[in-house]
């Protein structure tokens, strides 16, 4: 399998201080790929850099074939993206924010409909498609969010910490639902997580950065022994250190960014 992420000698720096410094690696199509670190090791940083949020001051990137700094639509339409934070209008139904996302996609409606209806079904919210997202669970609102991202037909789908504040049978649901969709689409999923044992038990490959540099890539099983650890957590600590960190720089707001993200 070909690479559908490829990120060499990427840079970024705010005010003089450096949030990426020289990160490489890759990701193969179609593989469940894990992009950890801890707060304010670059990840947010490099997501919206991969995403066409922000644009490098060196490097290169390509995505599916296409480069964001000089073909951001085509990337654009290239993957999906589930913030960490919600994202969906819990004053519409699921419907309608399926509605809302395949206009602004300008999907035409036949095929709007049926793709909605074929998502929802495999989420296992096709019977609650007309009830107003304000009365779904926390699993429930991440599901719509999850089909939401992939009605464009995306080669990459993105998940920003998509299991945070889930209880540990929702988060199994939620990733039984992302694996299935994985295999049956064929869809590459590049997620970040501070649930080790979610990335040990669902990744197929990851990479670990701490102050803007890759530290580690590979397996889970393979960045274990390399430490000389018995769980992916240990390997984590002792890969990136015990201290407490900073958060990155405050996000760009939710609706911003999915302006940015939606505008052509």
């Amino acid at each position: 399998m070909g690479k559908i992420i490829e990120v060499k000698g990427l840079c970024k720096s705010f005010d003089g201080i450096k949030a990426v410094n020289d990160v490489s690696f890759s990701v193969t199509k179609g593989e469940i790929f894990a992009f950890l670190g801890p707060n304010g090791a670059g990840k947010s940083t490099t997501i919206k850099m991969l995403t066409t949020l922000l644009k490098p001051d060196s490097g290169k990137i390509v995505m599916n074939s296409f480069n964001p700094a000089s073909e951001p639509n085509l990337v654009r339409k290239s993957f999906g993206i589930v913030f960490q934070d919600p994202s969906i209008d819990d004053e519409l139904t699921a419907m309608e924010n399926m509605e809302y996302h395949g206009i602004m996609y300008s999907i035409q409606k036949k095929t709007r409909r049926a793709r909605t209806e074929e998502l929802l079904r495999m989420v296992e919210l096709w019977d609650r498609k007309d009830d107003l997202v304000k009365h779904f669970s926390g699993g429930m609102k991440r599901r719509l969010e999850i089909a939401r991202g992939l009605l464009h037909h995306p080669k990459i789908l993105f998940l920003d910490e998509p299991t945070t504040g889930l209880d540990p049978q929702t988060r199994n649901h939620i990733w039984e639902h992302i694996k299935k969709l994985n295999k049956k689409e064929r869809i590459t999923v590049f997620f970040t997580t501070h649930y080790m044992e979610e990335a040990e038990q669902v990744a197929n490959n990851l990479a670990v950065i701490d102050h803007g540099k890759i530290v580690a890539k590979g397996t889970a099983d393979g960045l274990k022994r390399k430490t000389k650890s018995g769980s992916l957590e240990k390997a984590f600590i002792k890969l990136t250190g015990r201290d407490i960190r900073a958060e990155e720089a405050k996000p760009i707001d939710n609706l911003r960014m999915r302006a940015r993200v939606w505008r052509r």
